[in-house]
C-alpha cells in the first residue's frame, strides 16, 4: 500500500455507508455461475504476524524531504515499481533469496532503475502483460503535470513514446488516471469532465474523446482513479466531486454508482466484483456490479489524511 498526496479539502460527514445499515450480506452467484461470492471462499491464513523481510531507506533519506508516495507490483509478480516527492519511478527487482528457504538475513533493496518526470506525478501504471522473460512487454506509462503520457522501458529506462492530450483550446493537458485495458491494446487517461483513449500502438496526438458531461452523461469532476474491466466490458472512474461511475467500454452509457470522492480502484479477478477506496474513507467497500445499489461487503483500514492510498488484489 502506498499513498499519493491530493490537492482537496477533507470532505463533510458523508454519513452512514451503506455497508452499515445491515449486517445482512447476500450470496450472489458469479458469472460463470460456479460458486458463490463470499468472505468463507478466501483461503488465506492472516492469523499469522507479518515478519518484515526486506526494504529500501537509503533512497527516500538522501534527499532532504524526500518520501514515499506510492508502490505497484508488476504484473508477473518478478519486481515493483514506487513513486516519490522527487518525481522519480523506481523499479525494484525482488531479492533472489525470497525464492529460497535462507530470508534470515536480506539486503536493502536497491534501484535497477530510476525514471525522473519533469514534475509532480499524477498517476503511473504497469502495461498488463509485462513479463521480466519478455523485454518487449516491459513498459511503464506515467503522467505528470503540465507533461503528456510518458511509455518508459521497464527493462532499460528509456523513454518509448508518448501519448500528447489536448484540450479543446489545442493546449496540451496532463491527465490525472491512466489504466490500460487488460490486452494492453487501449490507454484511457482521466481528465476534467473528459475521458481519452489512445491506442497503444501509435503514439502521438490522435484519440478518442469521450466527454462525460452534457445530455445523459453528467460525470463532472476531475478522475483521480480508472479501472477497467473486459470481462463484463465496463469501466468505472473515481472522481473528485462526489460521484463513482461507470461506463461500457464501447456504448458510453452511463451508471451513477454509489459512494463519493474516489482515489483507488480494483476488481476482483473474473468476476463483477469492485473494490473501491475514497478520500479518507476508513472503509474499502465491495459492490457486485450486476447490483450496484447495495454494498456487498466492507473491510476496515486506517485512513487519516488526504492522500491517495493504494491497495492490491490478489
Amino acid at each position: 500500500k502506498g499513498a499519493e498526496a491530493m490537492d482537496s479539502e477533507p470532505p463533510g460527514d458523508s454519513g452512514t455507508h451503506p455497508a452499515e445499515e445491515s449486517e445482512e450480506r447476500e450470496t450472489l452467484p458469479t458469472e460463470n455461475g460456479g460458486g458463490d461470492i463470499t468472505e468463507s471462499n478466501i483461503g488465506y491464513d492472516f492469523t499469522r504476524v507479518p515478519q518484515m523481510l526486506t526494504g529500501a531507506w537509503v533512497e527516500y533519506t538522501n534527499t532532504q524531504e524526500n518520501f514515499l508516495k506510492g508502490c505497484k507490483w508488476a504484473p508477473d509478480g518478478t519486481c515493483l515499481m514506487t513513486n516519490s516527492a522527487d518525481n522519480v519511478l523506481r523499479v525494484y527487482n525482488l531479492p533472489s533469496e525470497l525464492y529460497s528457504e535462507d530470508r534470515d538475513v536480506l539486503a536493502e533493496m536497491r534501484p535497477v532503475l530510476r525514471m525522473a518526470e519533469g514534475d509532480t506525478l499524477y498517476d503511473y501504471c504497469w502495461y498488463p502483460r509485462m513479463s521480466s522473460m519478455n523485454p518487449e512487454t516491459c513498459f511503464i506509462a506515467s503522467s505528470s503535470r503540465d507533461n503528456p503520457v510518458h511509455i518508459w522501458d521497464a527493462f532499460y529506462g528509456d523513454l518509448r513514446g508518448t501519448f500528447r492530450p489536448y484540450n479543446h483550446l489545442d493546449e496540451l493537458t496532463a491527465a490525472h488516471s491512466l489504466s490500460f485495458t487488460p490486452d494492453g491494446s487501449q490507454l484511457f487517461c482521466g481528465f476534467d469532465k473528459m475521458v481519452r483513449v489512445f491506442d497503444t500502438s501509435r503514439p502521438g496526438r490522435e484519440c478518442e474523446q469521450r466527454p462525460t458531461v452534457g445530455k445523459q452523461r453528467g460525470g463532472s469532476g476531475i478522475y483521480y482513479c480508472t479501472l477497467l474491466n473486459c470481462t463484463i466490458d465496463i469501466y468505472c472512474i473515481g472522481t473528485s466531486r462526489h460521484l463513482n461511475w461507470g461506463w461500457g467500454r464501447r456504448a458510453n452509457r452511463v451508471s451513477k454508482g454509489p459512494h463519493p470522492q474516489g482515489t483507488h480502484l480494483d476488481w476482483r479477478k473474473a468476476s463483477f466484483c469492485l473494490f473501491f477506496g475514497g478520500l479518507k474513507d476508513p472503509e474499502i467497500l465491495c459492490w457486485d456490479l450486476r447490483r450496484p445499489g447495495k454494498v456487498l461487503f466492507s473491510m476496515l483500514r486506517t485512513v487519516t489524511t488526504n492522500q491517495r492510498m493504494y491497495f492490491d488484489m490478489e
